[in-house]
């Protein structure tokens, strides 16, 4: 099992480069930046798409982007693994996203962990021109793509969405054939029909999940897909640091864990990321 953490990188906080060798220093496997391009001031979508939520932090409009606070944090590191945690594919383009993460693979020297989610900021995405509804559409063909343009010197692509005449386009993945590619994403029989065709792990956020459950329905559902559902990793954002919770992780199969660092205030970032290291210290047997 390997621990990691996740923050939103602001200029509020330790600057990326600073943060991802503290990380590093303190002994865990991975850090995790999430993304938005900016929050429409209508704030028609409540957080997380979820009815009756709390009003929204003000560091997710504040957040750097994304590949530009990865790679500050690889400059910085030299075992660290670097997570998109998560990019919201169906808002970019995905011949630039491709170039993107390839490019911060083999700069990283393949230290690369590519999270995907479908994103729930309708207001964002209209801004973006995607149709909320398409969101699950555009994220697989915009997947697929990019797999071809990791894979194949010429590589071409047609979907019932999306379009890519043989093109020419580098560098390519270190990782081969390309970084993991993980789902952050409830778990339901779309989501996992998805995790099944074109990703390597699915990582939810377990107070919205029921993991016994879900884990049990995707193996099923991958079995009966013909996929090995031991091919498929497990992981979670936002893990609670609690003893028994560990302990049903492990059981569960999960490998990789994320904490979500405090950031209400510029010293919580350091006091989490304390705890959550003296904590992450007592499970790694």
């Amino acid at each position: 099992m390997e621990f990691g953490v996740s923050v939103f990188p602001t200029a509020s906080i330790t600057p990326p480069g600073a943060l991802a060798k503290e990380v590093e220093d303190r002994g865990f496997s991975s850090l995790w930046f999430p993304e938005h391009s900016h929050i429409p001031t209508s704030r028609a979508t409540p957080w997380g798409g979820r009815e009756g939520a709390p009003p929204l932090p003000g560091y997710y409009s504040e957040t750097f982007d994304q590949f530009v606070a990865l790679t500050a944090a690889a400059s910085a590191t030299v075992n660290l693994r670097l997570g998109a945690g998560i990019t919201l594919v169906a808002q970019r383009d995905p011949i630039w996203l491709a170039k993107q993460v390839a490019s911060i693979d083999v700069l990283s020297g393949g230290r690369f962990e590519f999270g995907v989610g479908y994103g729930w900021n309708r207001e964002e995405m209209a801004q973006h021109g995607v149709n909320y509804t398409q969101r699950r559409a555009l994220l697989r063909e915009k997947v697929l793509m990019m797999k071809e343009l990791w894979r194949e010197d010429e590589a071409s692509y047609d979907g019932d969405l999306l379009h890519l005449e043989p093109s020419w386009a580098w560098p390519k993945p270190l990782q081969k054939p390309h970084p993991p590619i993980s789902l952050g994403s409830a778990g339901g029989p779309k989501t996992f029909a998805d995790i099944i065709e074109f990703c390597d792990s699915w990582m939810p956020i377990p107070g919205r999940t029921d993991l016994p459950s879900k884990v049990a329905e995707l193996r099923q559902q991958s079995e009966d897909s013909g996929r090995d559902p031991d091919s498929i990793g497990l992981g979670v954002f936002g893990a609670r640091p609690k003893d028994d919770f560990i302990e049903l992780l492990r059981e569960l199969g999960f490998t990789t864990v994320l904490f979500q660092l405090r950031q209400d205030d510029p010293g919580d970032v350091g006091k989490s990321l304390d705890q959550f290291a003296e904590f992450a210290d007592r499970h790694r047997a």
